[in-house]
Formats: structure tokens, C-alpha cells, sequence
């Protein structure tokens, strides 16, 4: 036998001997898990899960197993819970049990465990959380304060829009720098020009690394990280982007250290900083650079893409369905009326505007899975024993969809959120930022934001030619497509063009 030979059988012997010791691990660790189907060695349940369709394919196999069931992606052991009822057990009733963080080697590749939104270190979580509510809270979340900033950022939106002069254009990207110079002037202490190079690639990195960390070649990554890692293919440009991102939030920390007043911070960054100086002779303290720059970058991540996703998608719905948007239009001129523009205040007469809202969210499931969770430790739930550090993929779009919840699950309506007299009508099973301890931290951020962008049809009044406008699509509303271009981590619209008409 050559070389050649010999070292083909070596390696033949070295897999088969792995494929072995990793069916036994395997079996093993069933234990009293939750059904499932049967796992290969190292490919787990790929085989089950159709290229690209993860969610759906784990839809499908609720159907065969349950509401909480086992799957393999990869090596990687996964509970999936389905449905609102336990969805709620394990997120609210068992919160504690379930509030780590799981896995997501995409992300985890460049976070490497740290900031607060991908760490599986409860303390690190609980630090970070407890500092970044506070100093949020401090410049201007939750209080009026920052309503006026994202009125005074709607305003250079609307410049923005009144440039198109009734042409047809794409609403993602003024849409998605409105939504980041919102966040950055919480974290920065102020906002970028809309032609601003450094704000571009901040909204471009955003949104292609949260597009591609839902497409095929994310969810493979996702499955088998240790081989996809070591092929060519768009996954690898996820990790460029996100060190992209790091590396302009760099360049704004040295910007802020230069000038920094500890006396007096002017934003987060700052605030953050001047905690690491208090806490540098502490060895366990969690105020460290890499957390800084994580932190920062998670959080404008967040803050950033998912409402302008949520409102890229909102228009594409209005212009399927005009009969709604007249009806939000009719409010819109009712309650606010001719002469000022809309306040977060005049929510609770704006009834219907707020179902429509409401439903988009729940229509569009932006997040089908949310982030993953992780159990904290052995768990029993619903009969099953659930060894601590699995991950959990709590199945949200399969709540927002559950029809003892909703009267009309399947399809784009009001109705969902509305009573028999019209009126708004809130349901428990409305999770789009999760529940739990470790829900979205920018939830009531990110409602003010979508509530006010969404008025930009009747901001457009003050010092302008229309007293109004509506939405417009050159294809007739039959022919709009309102399904995902993309689904996985994120739901993502088709690309679409509109138009501002007048009325």
C-alpha cells in the first residue's frame, strides 16, 4: 500500500471512529429530553430541516412531536418550544430557569461572549443590563426627552422624503438612517448627516449582516459552524460587517476618551467610560473595552434595524391594503388635526392607528425565534427533563399566530387588536420583543419610535405644499407580495418601490 493509501485508510478509521464515540454521546443524552427525531452523528436533524427553511421546518415537526420537542443542529442540542400557552410557562412562569443566553455562533464568533445581548455569563448579563437601563434611562429613555429627539430626527426624515418629489424610491434606507441616528445620539451624544460616510456604513453593515445571518448561508452556519467556517461563501462577510461596525464604535470611544469631562458625561459612551475608571482596580469588574464596544454594538444594532425593518415592512402592507391606510389617514386628521404634528400622547385616542401598528408587528414576526435562551439549570418542564445549558428556541411567530389568541391568525387585520366596539384591544399572546427576563431592554424605545415614524404622513404638513399624503404603489394593491424575501433570525420584506402622492 502507498502512502497515499495509508493515509486515505487513517483517515477513514480516525471518522469512522469519531461518527461512533458520537452516536453513543448521542444516545446517551437522551435521557428524559423531549421527543425528537433521531440525530446523525455530527449532521444532527440537518436532514430534517429543509435548506434555508429552518423555521418552517421546525413548524412542520411540532406537528409530529408537540409543543416542546428535541432537535440537533449539528452537535448542538435544541428544545423548541411552540404556542403561546408554552411559550408563556417557560418564558414568564419559569423565567429564571430559562434566561440564559443560548448560542449563536454567527454572532458569537465576533462578540465572543461579550456585551449583553449574546453573553451566557449571567453576571456580565446582569451588570451590563442594570448599568445600560439606568445610564439609557439617564439620556433621555422613557422620559419626554426622548420623544423631542425623535421628533427632531423626523424631521430631517421628512426633508429627506420631500426630495423624491413624488418619484418613485425605496424606503429602507432613510428609514434605517432615521432609526440609527436616533440610537446614536444616545450613544454618541449626537446625529450624522444623512450623507455622512460613517452613518452609510453603519446602516449598510447593520442590515446586510442581519440579512445574512438569516439567509441559507447563516442558518448553515448556524447548524455547523466548525465546518461552514472553513468554507467559502456570502457567511464569511457577516464577520466583516460586524467588525465594521466594532470598529467605527472604536473610533467614537478614542473620540470620546480625548474629550472626555468625568465631571459631566455628555452620552452612553461616556457614562460607560467613566465607570471602567471607577472599577479598574476591581479583577471581576464587567466595565472592560471589549464590553464596551460590544455593548455599544448590540445595543445601535438592535436599536437600529429592527424598526426600520418593522416600518420598511408596515409601508409595503399599507400599500397591499389602501383601504387601511385611509382608515389610519382619517385618524391621523382627526385627532390631530391641521394644525401641529402628532405627539406619543395622542396614542391612547388613536385607536385604530394603534391596532394597525400592533398588527404589523405581529403580521410581519419579525423575529420568528427571537435570540435564543439557554436553561440555567436542570429544568422540568411539561414532564421532560431539560439538562442545564441547552439551548431554547422559543418559537415567537408561532405565538403571534396562535388562534385561540387571534381571530384571524393567518392574515393582515386590525381586527386582531380590535373589541366589538372598535376600540384597541390588547392580547397576552403579543410577544414581537419577547417576554421574560430577558426580553428586548429598548421595547418602549423602539414602540415611541414606530408610533411617531409612522405619523410621518401627517408631519409632512407643517411648511409644505401637501397638507397630507398617501402611500403608492406603481403595481396595482393585488399584486403587492407581502411575503418574507428572507426568513430565519429575521423576517426581511421584498424589495419594493414607492411613491408620495399628495391629496
Amino acid at each position: 500500500m502507498d502512502i497515499t493509501g495509508s493515509v486515505t485508510l487513517t483517515i477513514v478509521i480516525c471518522i469512522s471512529c469519531l461518527l461512533f464515540y458520537s452516536a453513543l454521546k448521542t444516545r446517551g443524552r437522551r435521557g428524559n429530553l423531549p421527543p425528537g427525531p433521531t440525530p446523525l452523528p455530527f449532521l444532527g436533524n440537518l436532514l430534517q430541516l429543509r435548506r434555508g427553511e429552518l423555521v418552517e421546518s421546525l413548524i412542520e415537526l411540532s406537528e409530529t412531536y408537540g409543543s416542546v420537542f428535541t432537535v440537533y443542529l449539528g452537535m448542538r442540542r435544541v428544545v423548541v418550544l411552540k404556542g403561546y400557552q408554552t411559550v408563556k410557562e417557560a418564558l414568564v412562569h419559569q423565567g429564571d430557569d430559562f434566561s440564559g443566553r443560548g448560542e449563536v455562533p454567527t454572532f458569537d464568533t465576533v462578540f465572543k461572549n461579550h456585551g449583553i445581548t449574546f453573553t451566557n455569563n449571567m453576571e456580565r448579563w446582569r451588570q451590563l443590563r442594570r448599568f445600560t437601563v439606568v445610564t439609557l434611562r439617564d439620556f433621555g429613555m422613557g422620559k419626554r426627552g426622548i420623544e423631542d429627539r425623535i421628533k427632531e430626527e423626523i424631521q430631517y426624515l421628512i426633508s429627506e422624503l420631500r426630495k423624491t418629489k413624488g418619484t418613485m424610491f425605496n424606503p429602507t434606507i432613510p428609514l434605517s438612517l432615521a432609526s440609527c441616528n436616533i440610537m446614536s445620539s444616545i450613544m454618541f451624544g449626537d446625529r450624522f448627516e444623512y450623507d455622512d460616510k460613517e452613518l452609510l456604513s453603519m446602516v449598510h453593515v447593520i442590515h446586510e449582516s442581519f440579512e445574512l445571518i438569516s439567509s441559507v448561508w447563516g442558518q448553515m452556519y448556524e447548524i455547523l459552524p466548525g465546518l461552514m467556517k472553513h468554507l467559502p461563501g456570502k457567511h464569511h462577510q457577516i464577520f466583516r460587517d460586524l467588525e465594521i461596525l466594532i470598529a467605527i464604535i472604536e473610533k467614537r470611544v478614542e473620540m470620546s476618551r480625548r474629550t472626555l469631562d468625568p465631571s459631566s458625561p455628555r452620552h452612553y459612551i461616556d457614562t460607560f467610560l467613566i465607570k471602567m475608571d471607577k472599577e479598574k482596580q476591581n479583577p471581576d469588574t464587567e466595565f472592560t473595552m471589549p464590553n464596551l464596544l460590544c455593548n455599544t454594538a448590540q445595543i445601535i444594532f438592535a436599536a437600529s434595524d429592527a424598526p426600520s425593518i418593522t416600518l420598511t415592512y408596515g409601508f409595503l402592507l399599507l400599500l397591499r391594503y389602501p383601504e387601511i391606510q385611509g382608515k389610519v389617514q382619517e385618524e391621523i386628521d382627526r385627532v390631530v388635526g391641521q394644525n401641529r404634528t402628532p405627539n406619543f400622547q395622542d396614542k391612547s385616542e388613536m385607536q385604530y392607528t394603534e391596532a394597525v401598528l400592533h398588527e404589523i408587528q405581529r403580521f410581519i414576526d419579525l423575529a420568528p425565534f427571537g435570540a435564543p435562551r439557554a436553561v440555567t439549570r436542570d429544568v422540568i418542564f411539561k414532564g421532560y427533563t431539560i439538562p442545564k445549558g441547552t439551548n431554547v428556541f422559543a418559537m415567537l411567530g408561532t405565538v403571534l399566530r396562535e388562534p385561540e389568541c387571534f381571530s384571524d391568525p393567518d392574515n393582515f387585520n386590525p381586527k386582531n387588536f380590535l373589541d366589538e366596539s372598535g376600540g384597541f384591544m390588547k392580547s397576552d399572546a403579543f410577544m414581537p420583543f419577547s417576554a421574560g427576563k430577558r426580553n428586548c431592554l429598548g421595547e418602549g424605545l423602539a414602540r415611541m419610535k414606530l408610533f411617531l415614524i409612522f405619523k410621518i404622513k401627517k408631519n409632512l404638513a407643517p411648511n409644505s405644499q401637501w397638507n397630507s399624503f398617501n402611500l403608492k404603489s406603481a403595481l396595482p394593491p393585488e399584486e403587492i407580495d407581502i411575503t418574507p424575501n428572507v426568513t430565519g433570525m429575521g423576517n426581511f420584506p421584498r424589495f419594493y418601490d414607492m411613491y408620495i402622492e399628495s391629496r
